[in-house]
């Protein structure tokens, strides 16, 4: 996209993002949000009335973690992708 990567004042504008970091700390975090998502949703309906924390609460977290997971693929996806487009 970008060939020449020397300081022109306009970096904002052509800021690259530390793609092998980001790809890194989403293929870290994707698993473990997924993990996340599968404990909360189980331990949710497993639970009864009286358990604390509350099956509304282990739902939310649930939510939470699954929202987290779906973020985290999307970023690899967009990683990916640009990490193709700088190899050519």
């Amino acid at each position: 996209m970008y060939d020449d990567h020397r300081r022109t004042g306009t970096e904002p504008r052509t800021a690259r993002s530390p793609l092998r970091l980001r790809l890194l700390l989403a293929s870290v975090f994707f698993p473990l949000f997924i993990a996340g998502t599968a404990l909360f949703a189980t331990w949710s309906a497993n639970s009864t009335p009286d358990d604390s924390p509350g099956d509304t609460v282990l739902a939310v977290l649930a939510g939470i973690c699954a929202a987290l997971a779906l973020t985290a693929a999307v970023d690899l996806l967009v990683i990916a992708r640009r990490l193709r487009t700088e190899h050519r």
